[in-house]
């Protein structure tokens, strides 16, 4: 997955949420504010520290998590 070195865990930023390049941005901040129609220029002016780069590894990273199978389970009765 392109990207995927950027997204870094780390208990001690942001209480170990996914963040890019151990910064205190996350990828949930990026992916809301895509969400609600900034631009990848608009964040970038917004967070000069970010890359190009960064904004796209969140989305894959994102993409890869919405990739996740679901399975019901059946209660088994007692």
């Amino acid at each position: 997955m392109f990207g995927i070195e950027r997204i870094t865990f780390d208990r001690q930023v942001k209480g170990g949420r996914a963040c890019i390049r151990g910064m205190r941005i996350t990828v949930s901040l990026i992916l809301n504010l895509i969400a609600n129609g900034m631009s990848t220029e608009e964040i970038l002016e917004a967070y000069p520290y970010l890359e190009p780069e960064d904004i796209q590894a969140a989305l894959n990273y994102a993409a890869w998590l919405a990739n996740e199978s679901v399975y019901t389970m059946e209660r088994v009765p007692a």
